[in-house]
């Protein structure tokens, strides 16, 4: 039996289009929902690109410092093949380096 996570992992991986599964996740998704994915998800890469310090994530992104304080220690309890994996799959080859 699938647990709930597993059922959303197999929705949202199944092959369809781009508009389609913007479709989905639109109606699946509240509008807060969607920004606060899209927010978490601007914050690992900001602190994965290692560029801005975390008040400047902030003030950039328009977040608190206790998100970005969460999304460190998320990254710092992570093991570095997790990292290594994370920063492969959210950020684009240019950032990596």
């Amino acid at each position: 039996m699938q647990t709930r996570w597993q059922e959303v992992l197999s929705l949202v991986s199944a092959p369809r289009s781009e508009p389609e599964t913007a479709a989905l996740l639109g109606l699946l998704l509240s509008h807060d929902e969607r920004e606060a994915i899209g927010g978490r998800l601007a914050v690992f890469r900001a602190l994965l690109a290692g560029e801005l310090s975390q008040r400047q994530i902030a003030a950039t992104l328009g977040v608190s410092i206790a998100t970005i304080t969460r999304a460190s220690n998320n990254l710092k309890s992570m093991a570095e093949a997790e990292r290594d994996a994370l920063r492969r799959l959210i950020l684009s080859p240019q950032q990596e380096q």
